[in-house]
């Protein structure tokens, strides 16, 4: 399984960037992305910017993570995921119109 992870860009240099996150500074791959400011925030995966988020997203993903490392030590996830504790599950569009026609098969 391969985990987001929300970084924030510090300086760029050609296809790298230099970019800090809640567990520290790395040296990452902006070739999918392609050039960013500093100051940009970025989700991660094995060390290449996958996509651009803005710092509202990081922040909702930061938490979340950290819920899951203080689960993952014994300790509570209370607010880690405040986002979708007062939601119901919905479906993707795609299913969701599926549903609504009556579908059941795929």
């Amino acid at each position: 399984m391969c985990v987001g992870i929300p970084m924030q860009i510090l300086s760029v240099e050609g296809i790298a960037a230099r970019a800090t996150g809640a567990e520290g500074e790395a040296l990452i791959d902006l070739s999918l992305t392609g050039p960013l400011a500093p100051g940009t925030w970025v989700l991660t995966h094995l060390g290449c910017a996958r996509e651009v988020i803005s710092p509202e997203e990081a922040a909702l993903i930061a938490e979340a993570l950290a819920g899951l490392r203080s689960l993952m030590a014994g300790g509570s996830a209370e607010g880690a995921f405040a986002d979708l504790e007062n939601r119901s599950p919905a479906l993707p569009p795609h299913l969701e119109a599926a549903r609504a026609a009556g579908l059941s098969k795929a």
